[in-house]
């Protein structure tokens, strides 16, 4: 649960938190004392009203999805408090004319009440007025909701998309009434976080922390407390089926809500509940969707973003839409509604959009004339292994390091490169040559990111052609001939010298000592020597220089100890 916040005064985040909307969207218009958004290109005299609302900290839910093509007003309570029927009231009188306005509403008691009240106020002034009231919830099922009902979750704004694009085209209170219900009949959704919230400027509510290895199935949107603590938390897949089984079964007679068998379209929709990370959530995309094409549930529409958030709840949603086709139109259509992340139509089974290249065939050789060779295959062999698997050891120790003085990538940088090239080594047939070694820069290569990715892979190329230039049986001094050309190479392409805190400082002196000694033994320890003297140096290259120089006191440069655990394989091998 995170606990720090930039704004403390709660008040005043929900007033400039809508204000901000109309910063980003000139159509809005805001009504400060009501806390009243309101799309002021809507015609009343020509277009039904379609208005929501409830608490803040749902956003985007449910102002930021006012615009042409999907909500005309929206009112906003204070966090997770539904607006007052006043509110409501002004939302209707701004927006409402001889076509009338739906009220879209989330089954909540408190918006239940306000919003009701509302419409029965305006039917007494003479507005046309009907209510469409949305449970889409299937984590408390029937027997445990009794006469409250299923909660309102996520699936309501597909309720407020078709109604609203289907009233921007003129169609009757009538038809459009008729069409939310209609969708808001077919929705099921279910959540799952990792932690409940804290609403800044309160107290933290101790009982509603979860463990690091909890999460929590099927959580409100206002932090109530789920259905189901998990512990220890599932695999994605699993925790993917339990969602997936818990929105489709037709067997479990509690929570049965929607029969998809003879569904005309399915539509997804994956939402961030506030905390997650675009990559995450793109990587729950996938696997959501994929189970579902596997239980022939393929979705024609997906939607993956933010839409509706428990402030920064660290878990996600997953809702599906039984749709008749008639409805998608309204689902594709355009809306300037800044809240409202596009709808993604699938293409059809068998178009090919992900293309996953052969890459077992060793890389082909255009030079089939005579190369020098190593003089122990085996060793050489043993010896690059020994050195991969020294470097995964490693990798807690250099992603400790690389917390405090970088972005945290380093060692895990590091050993999937490792765990490639270990690969690699393991499937050589017959007898390593020097086209071996170019083999091995390749790997490198296409399984290294980032700067110390293209630092190997230069340094490597370059040793595979500095070690042409040798004849006969490569001897340590041939190596140390090579790795100094290879190194010199290197210093073409970067600034980075010793001293400058960068794993140059380790593979230098293994270079240098290398041609100076023959003396891989020896020339290790200088790489080792190299790594620890760069505790205490400050940076001059690389990310580190952006970080608190008190971490360089701390620990050593993490590229540099991944070098020297590496090179310290080899050197045990070959002694």
């Amino acid at each position: 649960m995170s606990t720090k916040h930039f704004i403390q005064d709660v008040d005043k985040l929900v007033i400039d938190g809508l204000e901000s909307l109309t910063l980003t969207n000139s159509d809005l218009v805001y009504y400060k004392n009501d806390k009243v958004i309101v799309n002021s290109k809507h015609d009343p005299s020509t277009n039904v009203a379609v208005i929501s609302g409830g608490g803040a900290g749902h956003e985007p839910a449910h102002a930021a999805f006012v615009g042409d093509a999907m909500l005309t007003a929206a009112a906003s309570g204070w966090i997770f408090a539904s607006p007052s029927v006043s509110q409501i009231g002004k939302a209707i009188s701004t927006a409402t004319g001889p076509k009338g306005t739906l009220l879209i509403i989330k089954n909540y008691t408190g918006d239940i009440f306000n919003f009701s009240l509302a419409a029965e106020k305006a039917r007494s002034k003479g507005y046309n007025c009907e209510v469409v009231v949305v449970g889409d919830d299937v984590a408390v099922g029937r027997k445990k909701s009794g006469k409250v009902g299923r909660r309102g979750l996520a699936g309501t704004v597909l309720v407020h998309k078709v109604a609203g694009a289907l009233a921007s085209e003129g169609a009757s209170l009538k038809e459009v009434a008729s069409a939310a219900r209609e969708i808001a009949d077919n929705l099921v959704t279910v959540g799952v976080s990792l932690n409940h919230v804290h609403i800044p400027g309160r107290k933290i509510e101790k009982e509603n922390l979860m463990a690091q290895d909890e999460a929590e199935l099927g959580l409100g949107i206002h932090n109530e407390k789920g259905i189901l603590r998990l512990k220890p938390i599932p695999e994605l897949p699993d925790l993917v089926k339990t969602m997936i089984t818990e929105l489709v079964d037709i067997t479990d007679e509690d929570r049965a809500y929607v029969d998809f068998k003879d569904a005309e379209n399915v539509v997804l929709l994956v939402n961030n509940l506030g905390g997650l990370s675009p990559l995450e959530l793109s990587a729950i995309t996938t696997e959501v969707f994929g189970q579902l094409e596997a239980m022939n549930l393929r979705p024609s529409r997906i939607l993956s973003g933010t839409y509706m958030t428990s402030l920064d709840g660290p878990g996600f949603s997953i809702t599906l839409l039984k749709s008749a086709h008639k409805y998608i139109p309204y689902l594709d259509k355009p809306t300037k509604a800044t809240g409202w992340t596009p709808v993604f139509k699938v293409p059809a089974v068998g178009s090919k959009r992900v293309i996953i290249e052969d890459t077992t065939e060793p890389v082909k050789k255009t030079d089939s004339t005579p190369k020098p060779v190593i003089a122990d295959g085996a060793v050489f062999v043993k010896a690059i292994a020994a050195g991969c698997k020294k470097a995964i050891a490693a990798e807690p120790l250099i992603t400790q390091y690389d917390t405090v003085v970088g972005d945290g990538d380093c060692g895990y940088t590091l050993k999937r490169a490792s765990e490639a090239v270990l690969s690699f080594v393991e499937g050589i047939k017959g007898e390593p040559t020097v086209n071996t070694l170019t083999d091995l820069a390749e790997t490198v290569e296409n399984n290294m990111d980032g700067t110390s990715g293209a630092i190997f892979s230069i340094f490597l190329h370059a040793l595979a052609t500095a070690v042409n230039n040798a004849s006969g049986k490569l001897s340590s001094a041939d190596w140390g001939v090579a790795v100094v050309d290879a190194l010199t190479t290197l210093y073409a392409a970067t600034p980075a010298r010793p001293g400058d805190r960068t794993l140059v400082d380790a593979l230098a002196p293994f270079c240098n000592t290398l041609k100076e000694t023959a003396s891989i033994e020896a020339a290790s320890k200088a790489s080792r020597d190299g790594a620890a003297g760069t505790k205490g140096m400050k940076a001059g290259l690389g990310r580190a220089v952006y970080v608190d120089e008190a971490g360089y006191d701390r620990v050593p440069d993490p590229g540099a100890v991944g070098v020297s655990e590496l090179l310290s394989g080899l050197a045990d091998v070959c002694k």
